[in-house]
């Protein structure tokens, strides 16, 4: 049958923009479906929120041709300080010792979406903006999807359609794909700081007794937080007027940066773990939020879901090569094979770090630091952990 397109994104944001471009070069007639227009985009609050990238997502970006736009606003992390309040235990990492310019970045949502929608202006992709979908029809060698926009609606067919429309997904709900979520009874306290000290380009994931305290460098002397507490903490925290609200963080933090001072507004964000049951259906696949969201503990929510942009791509343009169905279900399932040992992995390490460290009880809290000790003075584990935490624990997938 012929079709519309070849390849239809849902979500042109961070993943689905990045897939577009990942492929823009290829011979497939792609489309991108976009629910916001660039008014609202640039309003959202979401495009504030500060995401640590990994340094192998940082060379897939560029492989994307969107670093060079992206990285003048984006701060490098140089060290990663990690410790514990009222504990001996530290571990710290060195982009020095790797021999590498930073072990990663941090830059805003906003910065990477922008460098995205400047490369998507100018490729061979069709934009339907501000559209959403409607409702899904399966074939057997096509996917029929009815897209509104404006007063008018229409149908239309392509061979394989991602769904990269984040977490509350559209796609995934008209598929019926359940969830599998896993409530932390935390909330994330997410603000900005100005300190008296230049962080250095410096972050610190700092343990306490009321949970994960992350300072990510934003500027030489400004950085973001991520501030884990129960729900009710976060409640009466959030409530707190700035000055106490202050002085409370500055308590948690101590004073490797010297005096804080807010420097934004505060947002909280419930966590869960949260996974979708599947991750393909009949010419379907889901990547990035759409199919998992991560504890920010350890960073990894945004990088995961570049990789799974990734590999969809880089096995995409392999059955382009020798012109076999890019939407058939054997191609599907081995997708979904090769990305379950990743998500496997980070979603596992992630769940791990989130037990250890908000579970105070002294045998525990001992060993930890101790572990944390060890850790720091023994060169062959501590590399592995570094290389995992800059994205190279595998073989990183190329767009190119």
């Amino acid at each position: 049958m012929s079709t519309d397109f070849d390849l239809i994104i849902v979500g042109g944001g961070l993943a689905g923009g990045s897939l577009a471009l990942a492929l823009q070069d290829t011979p497939l007639r792609i489309a991108v479906i976009e629910s916001m227009d660039e008014a609202l985009r640039q309003a959202s609050p979401a495009g504030e929120r500060a995401l640590a990238l990994a340094w192998g997502t940082a060379q897939l970006l560029d492989q994307l041709g969107v670093w060079r736009d992206a990285l003048p606003n984006a701060a490098p992390i140089r060290t990663i300080h990690v410790s514990a309040r009222g504990h001996f235990g530290k571990v710290r990492m060195s982009a020095e010792r790797e021999r590498v310019p930073a072990l990663g970045y941090v830059a805003t949502a906003r910065v990477l979406e922008d460098a995205i929608v400047k490369a998507l202006a100018n490729a061979s992709v069709t934009v339907l903006q501000p559209a959403t979908v409607a409702a899904l029809h399966g074939g057997n060698d096509h996917v029929g999807i009815t897209v509104r926009q404006g007063d008018q609606t229409r149908t239309l067919t392509s061979r394989l359609v991602v769904a990269a429309d984040g977490g509350n997904s559209t796609v995934r709900r008209l598929l019926d794909i359940g969830q599998t979520e896993r409530d932390y009874g935390q909330t994330a306290i997410v603000t900005e700081v100005a300190s008296e000290l230049p962080n250095r380009d410096t972050a610190y994931e700092r343990f306490t007794e009321s949970g994960p305290l992350a300072l990510l460098p934003l500027g030489k002397r400004r950085s973001s937080v991520v501030w884990t507490l129960s729900h009710d903490d976060a409640r009466a925290t959030l409530t707190l007027p700035d000055e106490e609200f202050r002085d409370r963080l500055q308590a948690a933090f101590g004073q490797w940066l010297g005096r804080l001072e807010l420097a934004s507004t505060r947002q909280g964000f419930p966590l869960k773990l949260i996974r979708a049951q599947r991750m393909i259906d009949r010419r379907i696949a889901l990547v990035g939020n759409a199919m998992h969201q991560l504890h920010p503990v350890a960073g990894q929510g945004f990088n995961l879901g570049l990789r799974d942009v990734a590999v969809l791509a880089e096995r995409i343009e392999a059955r382009i090569q020798f012109g076999e169905d890019i939407g058939a279900s054997e191609f599907l399932e081995s997708y979904a094979r090769i990305r379950r040992d990743d998500l496997d992995r980070v979603i596992g390490f992630t769940d791990t770090m989130v037990r250890l460290f908000s579970n105070n009880r002294w045998p525990l809290t001992q060993a930890r630091n101790f572990g944390m000790t060890v850790l720091n003075n023994l060169p062959p584990i501590k590399r592995r952990l570094v290389r995992y935490a800059m994205g190279l624990g595998e073989r990183l997938p190329r767009f190119r």
